[in-house]
């Protein structure tokens, strides 16, 4: 009998068989539910129907219904084959007499170059087909014969960049042979040789064996996971790019250059949606790095497209798109480096942020073109400090010298390395690599901004600003536009200068519509909180105090009051003639034990100095009368607060630490602000003449 589509239905019952010998346990019975083989499915919607019309079975997915057809089509799709091409068609037909043992006239399938499986010892060496190419039509079985790499293989994976150590961190090993059975039942062996050697990429309860001048190419052994991902484990916790290859010795050849990748089975699998959730919560990008081939390109631009939620991107590499010349590993063999994947996708931000560096152009400070001098205006200028990682704040009244301060700080962070200047009695630490120094400004004008950072400028002992560091002035830019614009040239600048020090943003309640509205309040701390541990860098943030002066203003100071690592004060002393900084939080111990710094003008000098720190008598002075303040706040109605319960509200009201919230306790006590209530031990109430101040 003739091989062809009418002997083919003939001899599986009209094309039951076929569906039934691909998908084994998962068809179970004809119309009952499975899930779709093809993806990621979670919900069984997966059927193999009789259709009464032609008499043929066939599959309908209603999750998705581009995966439908008779049985032909079925087989299509797992080899990766167009029913609608007679040469493929004729492929399709080969594989199912072969798969079935139909024994039906297979003089097309030596025409249709059917994959065979070895089953001799010897392998003829064979022309090497796609590197992405999967053919599992077998499925081996354990054992597995390993041996160590021999110098010659180490040297092959070498070409590509890839090290001993990155062959053992991801579980590479040399392959001696193995033997198994195919789905026909017939067993065989394949031996490793100098010529066509074999590794296997070690899973949990799979190996998949790679044979780069063999064919097939790859098979698996043991339990085939059904998301196969190589390289998740091995991923760290946070980062900043994360690439999606289309093979595992991609994979090998970017982390051995220093980046972040995994791998699905194959470039035209689906990337389930949940762990694309999970890992946009990691990466600031997720980058599909495919062939540079059509095939390649076409499985990224639909990825993309079927992705947008995510924000996928992707990434074609300058090469010819030829067997030799088209991924990732090839692109390292060439001789290319890790600086160049770097520029290209600088070049990529470009072109997706095209739009926002047009914009951060007209708002960049020109120190060449220094805008016409205006009436003299009064503005502030808000600063944060800290940890890299960590928010912190900076907050005043008008006229309290945050601008001074601030501009102390950052004449720190772009001084010379090896210099030492005055920053107002805080260190700053030197910006030994050159990362960006950034300030956004949306208080002050064009004018204003150029000459305070003049100041700075020259404070920092420098005629010319350091190219790295980068001013804005934001007044022109509706709020709405405002946060997108620090996002995205923040991103730009991290990858052009390779990191960022600092980042100073003059006036965050101008990113929002109001400091009172409390969702879009803490939609920006989050956000801002996220950049500084993507960045590891310092964000400033400048907030003003409540009309009372005893908390920061609305939503948005509460939120920061929580979220930052540190607060600090600047208030002004007229006594002393100068400024004071005092520390509202910190991140290790309490505010209250931070010596406050004093700074002021000297004419000598024609500058603001560092005047030293308050004397012990004056620190001793402010924890006591802030430590009176809190503690009638704590106790307004009470009588008494059990010593647990004091310590707790302590914790709380200073976003202090346990040992530390028990301190303040005992200098309560000490300097009578608290005594033991005598009725209820273990308890503690107000001294009762503050009591009767509070009262009354």
């Amino acid at each position: 009998m003739h091989l062809n589509k009418e002997s083919v239905l003939a001899a599986t019952r009209q094309g039951l068989q076929v569906f039934q010998h691909f998908l084994g346990h998962r068809l179970g019975s004809v119309g009952r539910s499975f899930k779709n083989p093809f993806y990621d499915d979670r919900k069984a919607s997966c059927y193999v129907y009789l259709d009464k019309r032609s008499g043929v079975y066939k599959f309908k997915d209603f999750g998705d219904m581009r995966y439908s057809g008779d049985c032909f089509a079925f087989v299509g799709m797992m080899f990766r084959l167009n029913c609608k091409d007679g040469q493929d068609f004729v492929r399709i037909l080969s594989i199912i007499n072969h798969e079935l043992c139909l024994r039906l006239e297979d003089a097309a399938a030596a025409a249709a170059h059917l994959p065979v499986v070895y089953r001799n010892a010897a392998l003829p060496a064979a022309a090497a087909t796609s590197p992405k190419e999967e053919i599992d039509i077998a499925t081996p079985q354990l054992p597995l014969v390993f041996k160590p790499f021999t110098v010659n293989e180490y040297h092959w994976w070498g070409q590509f960049g890839i090290t001993p150590d990155v062959l053992e961190q991801f579980h590479v090993r040399s392959v001696q042979s193995f033997s198994g059975k195919g789905r026909n039942g017939n067993s065989y062996v394949l031996e490793s040789t100098p010529e066509q050697p074999m590794f296997g990429y070690e899973g949990l309860r799979h190996t998949k064996l790679y044979r780069p001048f063999s064919t097939p190419r790859f098979l698996f052994t043991g339990e085939k996971a059904d998301n196969y991902i190589f390289g998740f484990e091995q991923l760290p916790i946070r980062g900043y790019i994360l690439f999606i290859t289309g093979g595992e010795k991609d994979v090998l050849s970017l982390v051995a250059n220093g980046f972040s990748a995994i791998t699905m089975n194959s470039e035209t699998a689906l990337i389930p949606k949940n762990l694309l959730r999970g890992l946009t919560y990691r990466f600031k990008h997720i980058v599909l790095l495919y062939d540079a081939d059509e095939t390649g390109r076409n499985s990224m631009h639909k990825l993309c497209a079927d992705n947008k939620e995510y924000n996928l991107k992707y990434l074609v590499l300058p090469l010819a798109g030829t067997k030799e010349e088209k991924d990732i590993s090839d692109f390292f063999r060439l001789g290319h480096t890790e600086a160049d994947l770097k520029m290209l996708f600088l070049e990529l931000l470009d072109k997706l942020y095209e739009d926002t560096n047009s914009i951060m152009r007209t708002c960049e400070i020109n120190f060449d073109f220094p805008p016409a001098v205006p009436r003299p205006l009064i503005t502030i200028n808000d600063v944060t400090v800290g940890t890299p990682g960590n928010l912190m704040c900076v907050a005043g009244a008008e006229g309290s010298g945050k601008t001074n301060y601030l501009g102390g700080i950052l004449s720190g962070a772009i001084r010379p390395v090896g210099t030492t200047i005055d920053t107002l009695g805080t260190s700053v630490r030197e910006n030994s690599e050159g990362g960006a120094v950034l300030l956004y400004d949306t208080e002050q004008s064009e004018s204003q901004l150029y000459k305070n950072m003049t100041y700075i400028v020259q404070r920092s002992a420098q005629s010319r600003p350091p190219v790295w560091f980068r001013a804005f002035c934001l007044v022109g830019i509706s709020r709405n536009e405002r946060m997108k614009l620090i996002l995205e040239s923040m991103d730009k600048f991290f990858y052009e200068y390779g990191s960022i020090h600092l980042v100073v943003i003059d006036g965050i309640a101008d990113l929002l519509g109001g400091v009172n509205d409390e969702e879009s309040s803490v939609a920006l701390i989050e956000e801002l909180f996220r950049l500084a541990a993507i960045y590891n860098t310092v964000i400033i943030c400048v907030l003003h105090l409540a009309p009372s002066g005893m908390k920061l203003r609305g939503h948005l100071g509460s939120e920061v009051q929580r979220k930052a690592a540190g607060i600090l004060l600047v208030e002004k002393d007229d006594d002393n003639h100068c400024s004071v900084v005092k520390a509202l939080k910190v991140r290790d111990g309490s505010p209250l034990d931070v010596p406050m710094v004093q700074f002021g003008w000297s004419k000598e000098e024609g500058r603001h100095i560092f005047m030293g720190e308050k004397s012990k008598d004056d620190s001793h002075q402010r924890k006591l009368e802030e430590l009176s303040d809190i503690a009638a706040s704590l106790f307004h109605g009470r009588g008494y607060i059990a010593v647990n319960e004091l310590t707790q509200l302590l914790m709380d009201a200073l976003s202090i630490k346990d040992r530390m919230a028990r301190n303040h306790i005992k200098f309560m006590r000490e300097n009578g602000i608290i005594e033991v209530n005598g009725q209820f031990p273990g308890s503690f109430g107000l001294v009762g003449s503050k009591m009767q101040r509070m009262e009354s």
